[in-house]
């Protein structure tokens, strides 16, 4: 289940899960009725894709889509959850507007912190069980002189990200829990002087995370499969 679906890396996402007909996915999305080229995915999709209204940020919502779901999984369970959706904005460390930090981090943290506790009962049924949080290289401290002092905000938000995937893994051993940076890649917060075209991108992602194991729990991976200091 990839959320947020509507574009960039979550829609690519869909499209590439879409080409295995045992796949059902379920694609959300916080305005379904405005995400048209997921809804022509949705026309052509032949019963396998559903698409559920989810804004990360309202706590609400994730409730209501819990509801929306159980009659699409019934007792199938939730293989992969991919907690993708994501704000980026400016600011540096010492000129840092507090409103902007807060929404960010309610978006990039607080919202894969309530998706994944709120559909757990979904992955508990599965036998992957597997919870992707979307990361970036950003949320490195290892690397963090290469980054410099830009979009301070979101690298916050990310490092916050990657230590919540870690307790996600000491907390439940049985689930793998891992966070991924997908690479500089053309989207619309990526830019289009990114090296990675999104189809790039998500194979690779596809390709590790149904790979990974409980013993990969925890870990910072690119979309290669390397691993990235943290």
């Amino acid at each position: 289940m990839p959320s947020s679906a509507s574009r960039g890396i979550g829609l690519e996402l869909v499209r590439q899960l879409l080409e295995s007909p045992a796949n059902l996915v379920v694609a959300a999305c916080r305005s379904p009725e405005t995400a048209t080229t997921l809804g022509e995915l949705n026309t052509t999709s032949k019963g396998n894709l559903h698409t559920v209204k989810l804004d990360v940020s309202d706590s609400d919502s994730v409730r209501a889509a819990v509801k929306e779901m159980e009659p699409i999984l019934g007792e199938t369970g939730l293989d992969y959850l991919i907690n993708n959706a994501a704000i980026a904005e400016g600011g540096n460390a010492f000129a840092l507007n507090p409103d902007v930090l807060m929404r960010t981090f309610r978006t990039n943290v607080v919202g894969p912190a309530l998706v994944s506790q709120a559909f757990l009962p979904f992955l508990e049924k599965s036998e992957k069980k597997t919870i992707l949080n979307i990361s970036s290289s950003g949320g490195s401290l290892a690397i963090a002189p290469q980054v410099g002092t830009r979009n301070t905000s979101y690298a916050i938000s990310k490092a916050a990200l990657n230590m919540l995937t870690y307790k996600q893994k000491v907390e439940r051993p049985d689930i793998t829990s891992i966070t991924m940076c997908p690479g500089w890649t053309k989207t619309d917060m990526g830019g289009q002087d990114a090296m990675l075209e999104p189809k790039e991108s998500v194979a690779g992602i596809l390709k590790v995370i149904t790979a990974v194991t409980t013993a990969d729990s925890g870990k910072f991976l690119r979309y290669n499969g390397e691993e990235v200091p943290w």
